[in-house]
C-alpha cells in the first residue's frame, strides 16, 4: 500500500485509513465501504478523491518544535529523574539546609546529556527515513519508465521493480519477464524467512510488460483495508468489465525483494 508500509513491521512503508473517502465508478460517485478500499490503476485523477496517504515513511519521535517539551516529558517519566526534580525543588525553599546548586546542577547535567543522546538517535532515524524515501524506482509516466523517489509514489501508480530491488510499496503483481507470470521474492525483512517464495500474476495481465502496453492498462482494485497480516489478502481486480479474484499470490509487500526475475510490473495499492 502506498504510505510507508502496510503490513507487519513496515512503518510505515503506507498506511491509508479511510472511513469516508469517495471514488468515481461508472460515471457516478460512490462512498467506499468501511472495510474496503478502491484503487484506480493508472488514474491519479480518480484516486485523488479518495485522499490516500503518501508513500513516505517517518520513524522519528520528535521535530524541531516538539523536541524540547516532548523530550523533557520523556525524561521525567523516569522515576529517578522525577525524584531528583522534587529534591531540587525542595532545596530551593528557605528551610532547606543545602544549597540548590548541589541538586540542580547534577540533575541539569543528566538531563542535558540524555537530551543530546535522544537528539542524536532521532537524527539518525531521520537520515535513515530520508535514505528510504529517496530510493529510486521506475514509475510509468507518459508511456515510459521514469526514475522517481519512493516518496513520490501514489496509490494506483504502476511501477517496474528490477531484480534484487526492494518493493517500494505494497503492489498488485501484474506481469513479469518470467514465463507464465511468475516471480520469486524474498521476505526476510518481514518474517525472517530466507527461502524464496513464488508469486504469480493473473493470466489476464501477463502481457503488460512493456511501457507501451502497460500504459494501456486501466483497471480497478477493490481490496481490504490495510492490516498487519502477512499471509492473507482478499480483493478483486476489475479489468475490461471482468471481475477477477485477487489473493496472496498477487500481493507483493513493501520491504520484500525481487529475486531470480529480470523485472516485474506492479500497481501500487
Amino acid at each position: 500500500m502506498a504510505g510507508g508500509g502496510w503490513r507487519g513491521s513496515r512503518s510505515g512503508p503506507i498506511l491509508n485509513r479511510i472511513s469516508s473517502s469517495r471514488s468515481i465508478r461508472l460515471g457516478g460517485v460512490q462512498p467506499q465501504a468501511p472495510g474496503h478500499r478502491t484503487v484506480f490503476v493508472n488514474d491519479r485523477e480518480a484516486n485523488a478523491l479518495a485522499k490516500f496517504k503518501g508513500n513516505s515513511v517517518s520513524t522519528t519521535k520528535y521535530d524541531v518544535i516538539t523536541f524540547l517539551p516532548k523530550g523533557l516529558f520523556e525524561q521525567f517519566r523516569r522515576v529517578a529523574n522525577l525524584y531528583f526534580l522534587m529534591i531540587s525543588i525542595l532545596s530551593c525553599t528557605p528551610i532547606s539546609p543545602v544549597s540548590p546548586i548541589t541538586n540542580v546542577l547534577p540533575l541539569s547535567l543528566v538531563l542535558l546529556v540524555s537530551l543530546i543522546k535522544e537528539a542524536w538517535e532521532d537524527w539518525k532515524r531521520f537520515q535513515n527515513d530520508m535514505s528510504i524515501n529517496n530510493s529510486p524506482i521506475d514509475m510509468l509516466q507518459d508511456q515510459k519508465w521514469v526514475n522517481v523517489p519512493w516518496k513520490k509514489l501514489q496509490a494506483g501508480d504502476i511501477v517496474r521493480v528490477k531484480q534484487d530491488e526492494f518493493f517500494p510499496a505494497d503492489l498488485i503483481f501484474l506481469a513479469s519477464t518470467n514465463p507464465d507470470g511468475v516471480c520469486y521474492i524474498e521476505t526476510a525483512n518481514l518474517d525472517g524467512e530466507t527461502n524464496l517464495k513464488i508469486r504469480k500474476a493473473l493470466e489476464k495481465t501477463w502481457d503488460y510488460v512493456t511501457p507501451d502496453k502497460v500504459s494501456e492498462f486501466k483497471g480497478e482494485v477493490q481490496c481490504e483495508q490495510p492490516n498487519n497480516s502477512l499471509y492473507t489478502f482478499a480483493g478483486n481486480l476489475i479489468i475490461q468489465k471482468q471481475t477477477l479474484p485477487l489473493g496472496p499470490n498477487q500481493l507483493l509487500l513493501r520491504g520484500c525483494s525481487l529475486r531470480n526475475t529480470q523485472y516485474i510490473v506492479g500497481a501500487v495499492i
